[in-house]
């Protein structure tokens, strides 16, 4: 990790867009531009054709696919490009986000508001889910970006304070937390709770992450078929699971 450049990246991205505060209009976003330039400074080595699609990064270390949404629009590259090169697909986990609000009539931006609203890596299992057949590709990989970031909305929603269903703008990253790099089975064991109770069952992993129910579905069905967790019975209608021990 580091800040100095991922700041460097930063600066280099928004310069690319227009208006207050970096809120741009180019068809690349803030986010996925910045985490480019961080991964790959030297922009020879950024959008290159391979099998009919076009990789964001392709250097020394592979294939380095930058994901800031749904998974689904992964599949048919992956299938591309995992019997290439080695496939480091990045995800980021906004860990500390802040809410700014546009005046779309004035131009006007409200001052930062802190969410209360926090990702955590759990939160990428049901991406994982959605490209399932490819994650046990010998040459996959998947690294997670903790970041600060700032959401930008248009005040042009309905209710009094016009923010219901309001339209989304940019999402700026403002500062790198951290990074978690998975190139294994196991390590995906890492985005389970350390205090989580063995055995558990999928209603109390969900309780566990404060997630819905069917997220912690996702993240069991991905690490049973990694053949990570292991059902040791049931208690009612519902499966027990436990972590498995490396060298079982």
């Amino acid at each position: 990790m580091d800040n100095e450049r991922f700041q460097a990246a930063r600066a280099a991205a928004l310069g690319r867009t227009q208006g207050e505060s970096g809120i741009g209009t180019l068809s690349e976003k803030a986010l996925h531009a910045a985490l480019k330039a961080y991964y790959e400074p030297d922009t020879e080595s950024r959008e290159i054709a391979l099998g009919g699609f076009v990789a964001d990064i392709v250097g020394e270390e592979g294939i380095i696919e930058i994901q800031t949404r749904g998974f689904d629009r992964l599949r048919a590259k992956l299938d591309a490009f995992l019997d290439a090169a080695r496939v480091t697909v990045v995800y980021p986990i906004v860990e500390k986000r802040w809410l700014r609000w546009i005046d779309p009539e004035t131009g006007e931006v409200s001052a930062p508001k802190k969410s209360p609203k926090k990702w955590i890596p759990f939160d990428v299992f049901p991406e994982l889910y959605k490209i399932k057949p490819q994650l046990q590709h010998s040459n996959f990989r998947l690294r997670l970006v903790l970041l600060e970031l700032t959401d930008y909305r248009y005040l042009d929603g309905y209710g009094q304070k016009k923010k219901i269903r309001a339209s989304r703008g940019e999402r700026v990253p403002e500062a790198l937390l951290g990074e978690i790099d998975l190139t294994c089975p196991m390590d995906y064991l890492r985005l389970l709770p350390e205090k989580l109770e063995e055995p558990f069952t999928t209603k109390t992993l969900a309780k566990a992450v404060k997630r819905p129910v069917a997220h912690a579905q996702c993240a069991v069905n991905v690490l049973f078929s990694f053949g990570v967790l292991e059902r040791v019975g049931r208690e009612k209608n519902a499966y027990l699971y436990r972590r498995k021990i490396l060298g079982e």
